[in-house]
């Protein structure tokens, strides 16, 4: 479980911005916790299955929210691909 991948500034944290990521096509890899509620993940995992984006499954969100930087559990966290912004859209300055 290379966690380490996501030492970087391109990483997305969180189901929102896990799918915002992944339907603008910016995302290069998922990783889900496999402690998290199914209902609330198996949406991005079938969407990247779709997109042929590799996914990776933790074994914890705390886990997975540590490997983040992050001071709680995530459900879901991915990499963006290199020089594009996960998040901004068109509209945003």
């Amino acid at each position: 479980m290379p966690l380490n991948e996501l030492a970087v500034a391109n990483r997305v944290v969180g189901i929102r911005s896990v799918k915002k990521a992944l339907l603008a096509g910016t995302l290069k890899k998922l990783f889900l916790a496999g402690d998290a509620r199914r209902s609330l993940i198996s949406g991005l995992e079938e969407g990247a299955k779709k997109a042929e984006i590799p996914v990776e499954s933790v074994e914890s969100m705390i886990l997975l929210g540590r490997a983040c930087a992050i001071s709680r559990g995530a459900a879901a966290a991915g990499i963006a691909r290199c020089g594009e912004s996960p998040l901004r859209s068109s509209g945003d300055a």
